[in-house]
């Protein structure tokens, strides 16, 4: 009877986490949360270049919070251009990155909701394709393979069978070549008050 009772509370439980909107007021837990995952010498990676100084693409900043709010995982996608396609025309894409979540909610499905969660808002918001740096065996099924982006390079050192590419839509990056550059939005410098 006791097992009954527990699987029926876990039923209606409230879910551990949810998947929001990243807000102003969550920047300092996501960096704070990217420090102890990634390490320090996550801003010296190529994706990271690609990213500084640049805001990430409209309503693809997305957070998982705990229970209490607190935030326990992180996953942004960046406006980029995809080198060119056979007509000389700039393939834009977006470039997905980091995602994190926190050592402790770890093995939770927390990375992979967020990845889902990410990838439907892009297909909602009509964006073609996905690039990013990570472990193949991770991404491989969300649908991400090396294939489309074997005529394409990161500015920097990458690992190339690292650098992986998701089409939401068929055939949006055939033919892509040439470098990954930003093209989003640039990060406003901040206001300065002038002396009076």
């Amino acid at each position: 009877m006791t097992a009954v009772l527990d699987t029926v509370r876990a039923f209606f439980a409230p879910p551990a986490f949810k998947i929001d909107a990243e807000t102003p007021a969550d920047v300092v837990a996501r960096e704070a949360l990217l420090d102890r995952v990634m390490g320090a010498d996550r801003r010296k990676k190529s994706s990271e270049k690609i990213r500084r100084g640049r805001v990430p693409a409209e309503g693809l900043a997305l957070v998982a919070r705990d229970r209490k709010g607190h935030v326990i995982g992180t996953v942004r996608l960046w406006n980029i251009e995809a080198g060119v396609n056979a007509e000389g025309q700039v393939v834009d894409a977006l470039l997905l990155g980091p995602l994190a979540v926190d050592c402790v909610h770890e093995g939770k499905g927390i990375g992979s909701q967020l990845m889902r969660a990410a990838l439907m808002e892009a297909k909602t918001r009509g964006h073609g394709a996905v690039l990013l740096v990570g472990d193949a065996p991770y991404y491989e099924r969300f649908g991400f393979f090396a294939a489309k982006t074997a005529h394409l390079v990161m500015p920097g050192p990458f690992a190339r069978d690292r650098f992986l590419a998701l089409e939401l839509v068929p055939g949006w990056l055939d033919g892509a070549v040439g470098m990954i550059t930003a093209s989003g939005r640039k990060l406003s410098a901040p206001l300065r008050r002038k002396a009076a």
